[in-house]
Formats: C-alpha cells, sequence, structure tokens
C-alpha cells in the first residue's frame, strides 16, 4: 500500500499547533506536543572554548547538537562560533540548566535564550497612534511616502507645493494608506543635510494642514530631535528616525517624553557615505545587534516597548546582495520582539536587478513587498500605494493573516 505522505515546511509555533489541531488531537497534549516540533537554529558568536563544549554536551544529552569550530574540544582555538540544534523544548531544559552555572556569564545566556525564543514566538502587535489602536497582525499597513524634497531619489521636486503635497497625502489615505510619512530632507545616497530651519519650513505646513484632516495618521521622517518636537506639536503621530536614535543624542528622550511611537532603522554610516564600499561579515547578525542597540538606548531614555518599530534599513548602507539577504531573511528580525517596517519601494537593488530606472520598477517593488510580507512584515513603506495595498491583500491571504 503506497500512503499519501507530506512532508510539512512549518515555520512557526501557530502553524504547527494548527496542523496537530487539524488531526483532532487532544487539547491537553497540543501543549505538550508543539515546543518538540520546532528546530531552532541559534548562532553564537565568539564564545570561549569552554562554553562551547559545555553547550555541544549538555545538548547533546537532550537530543539537540552544537557545530563548532575545528579545534574547540582541545582548545587549540581561542575561540568559536556555534551553532545550537534543537527544539524549543530542549532549550527549554538547556536554560534551566545553564541558570545553575554562575561561570562564563551562562545566566545572562540562558536568558538571552529564553527570550530570543519568547520574541520569536510573539504574534500580536498592536501600535498605538494618533488616537488609533492598529492591530498590525490582522493585515498588514502600508505607509505612504510624501517627500517634500527637490532631490528624493525618486519624487524629489514633485511635492514640493504644500497644496501638491496635501492633495498627494491626501490621496494616498483615500487609496487605502494607513500611515502618511512626510520627509523635509533627501537621505538618498550621497545626498546633502539640510538645515534644521529649511527641514522645518518644508515640513511644518504640512503637518499643519493634514493634522486637521480626518483619519490622517501622520509620520514624520526626520533624525534631528528640534524637527520631531516642531512636527509633533503641530499634529503628527509618529516619528521615523533613519539613524536609530543615533544621529541626534537628544531624539530618545524626546520620544520618550512625547510617548509617540518611533520606527528605529538601521543604517551603516551616513547618508553621505553610506554607499561607499559599505561591508559586513555577518549581515543580518551585524543589523540584528545594531537594531538592538539601538533599542537599549530608547529604554535608557525611557521608551516604552510597544512604541518601537524596526527597520532593516534595506539600500542604508548595504550592497545587493545584502538586501537580498535581509528580505529572505526577515523572520530573524522577530528575536528583537518588535514589528517589523520594510522599506524596499522603488529602490536601486530593484533597478540593479531589473535594469531599469525608478519610474520603471512598480513590479520589482511588489515583488519585494510580497515576499516581506510573506516573511513577516508588518508595515511596508511605498510610493505606489493602490498597487501596494492590492499586492498586500492577496499576500495576506495567502499569509493567512486576513
Amino acid at each position: 500500500m503506497r500512503y499519501r505522505m507530506r512532508i510539512l515546511n512549518l515555520g512557526t509555533r501557530d502553524e504547527l499547533i494548527r496542523e496537530i489541531k487539524r488531526l483532532g488531537a487532544d487539547p491537553e497534549g497540543i501543549g505538550l506536543m508543539f515546543p518538540k516540533g520546532l528546530t531552532r537554529l541559534i548562532r553564537l558568536t565568539g564564545i570561549p572554548c569552554k562554553v562551547a563544549n559545555l553547550l555541544k554536551q549538555e545538548l547533546l544529552s537532550r537530543g539537540g547538537d552544537c557545530a563548532v569550530s575545528h579545534g574547540t574540544l582541545t582548545h587549540s582555538v581561542e575561540s568559536t562560533d556555534a551553532l545550537m540544534i534543537a527544539t524549543e523544548r530542549q532549550y527549554h531544559e538547556l536554560v534551566r540548566k545553564l541558570r545553575m552555572q554562575k561561570i562564563f556569564g551562562l545566566p545572562e545566556l540562558a536568558d538571552q535564550i529564553q527570550t530570543g525564543i519568547r520574541n520569536m514566538n510573539v504574534r500580536q502587535f498592536h501600535l498605538s497612534v494618533g488616537g488609533k489602536l492598529l492591530n498590525l497582525d490582522e493585515r498588514t499597513h502600508i505607509m505612504g511616502v510624501l517627500n517634500v524634497t527637490p532631490d528624493s531619489f525618486s519624487d524629489g521636486g514633485a511635492f514640493m507645493d504644500p497644496d501638491k503635497a496635501c492633495l498627494q497625502a491626501l490621496s494616498m489615505r483615500d487609496q487605502g494608506a494607513d500611515i502618511i510619512d512626510i520627509g523635509g530632507e533627501s537621505t538618498r545616497p550621497g545626498a546633502s543635510e539640510v538645515s534644521e530651519a529649511e527641514e522645518l519650513a518644508r515640513v511644518l505646513p504640512v503637518v499643519e494642514r493634514l493634522s486637521r484632516e480626518p483619519g490622517m495618521t501622520i509620520s514624520v521622517d526626520t533624525y534631528k530631535a528640534s524637527v520631531a518636537r516642531e512636527a509633533i506639536a503641530a499634529g503628527a503621530h509618529m516619528i521615523n528616525d533613519i539613524s536609530g536614535l543615533r544621529f541626534d543624542p537628544g531624539m530618545a528622550p524626546l520620544i520618550a517624553e512625547a510617548g509617540v511611537p518611533v520606527v528605529i532603522m538601521h543604517i551603516k554610516g551616513t547618508p553621505r557615505d553610506m554607499q561607499k564600499d559599505p561591508y559586513y561579515e555577518d549581515v543580518i547578525g551585524e543589523i540584528v545587534a545594531g537594531l538592538g542597540e539601538s533599542m537599549e538606548i530608547a529604554y535608557k531614555a525611557g521608551v516604552k516597548e510597544e512604541q518601537i518599530i524596526i527597520d532593516p534599513g534595506i539600500g542604508f548602507g548595504k550592497r545587493l546582495q545584502d538586501n537580498l539577504d535581509i528580505i529572505k531573511h526577515l523572520p530573524e528580525f522577530k528575536v528583537l520582539g518588535r514589528p517589523v517596517l520594510l522599506g524596499t519601494s522603488r529602490k536601486a537593488f530593484i533597478g540593479s536587478i531589473l535594469n531599469l530606472p525608478v519610474g520603471d520598477r512598480i513590479e520589482g517593488t511588489a515583488a519585494a513587498v510580497s515576499m516581506g510580507i510573506m516573511n513577516g512584515v508588518h508595515i511596508i513603506r511605498v510610493h505606489d500605494v493602490r498597487e501596494m495595498v492590492r499586492v498586500a491583500r492577496v499576500t495576506d491571504a495567502v499569509a493567512q493573516r486576513v
């Protein structure tokens, strides 16, 4: 007899639980079974050989494993990276054992492992912004790009006039944008910095007018605390900081004081020099670490966890392959426990792949947006709102988020 068989590709706890429930399994048994069904691969960087050997021994004794560099067992190398391979249940047992060992920072490592696994399973994110509560798990949310600049890479000069800018914002809202992101300084590669006064002159008239429009949720794209303060006073509801709170030490305290949501983005360098031979040993690991450091800046200033959205920074100090790796490995950003925003719209990496100019990259943008949503993104930042709303609706349906 030949049985019908599937080899399942289940990447989340919810998918696994749903599959077990389909079998009609005992509800009490589901809670015991699903931690055995998800294997997590956790990589640690630069750990002492003593720690690596201990981890390998403990995981092997529980049915897991730990890959390390050749020479770790004999200590012929000073340190090693380690790839732990275990189920969630095995990790929970490992965590209990590590907490009992008061050496080599093992209790702290136990906390890291436990927090990371917990964050990988977080599903429900709600964002309080502009008097609304956005359920980011119900569907992908859309942030429409509105640049009131003369030199942005895609729409520079198109909306410098406040009347045109406001009409564009209203049009994007009506097409389905949940948030309008207004930028008064271009952050394209090589862009020149503008003064605080100039940025405010571009942004404030638009913010003030749009804040009076019903159903309008306004974000301001700035890394200057003074601009953010004035924009919030004028009616902006959130801040999008490309520097990850690093360019202006006053930004994090301001966000904490104002209590507004903030997008913390990763950037390598500054817009002036970020594309001058950027290099990473481990692009995902380094971006995750950088975003984690920015989150610590926020927490130390008093910013609440629920205010933070993270953005891996497509195109900001990234090579073509780096951008592709980010999109492919977006699920790894779950380890930070915060919703993810992705900005791929019309960007240079799409142009490089398709050999097309900025104005002819809508299909490439759609592909990147769809892949991002399938890999767990919560907010997409786009120029072509009507089209990307449609892409998001279909992709959400496939991902069973609607």
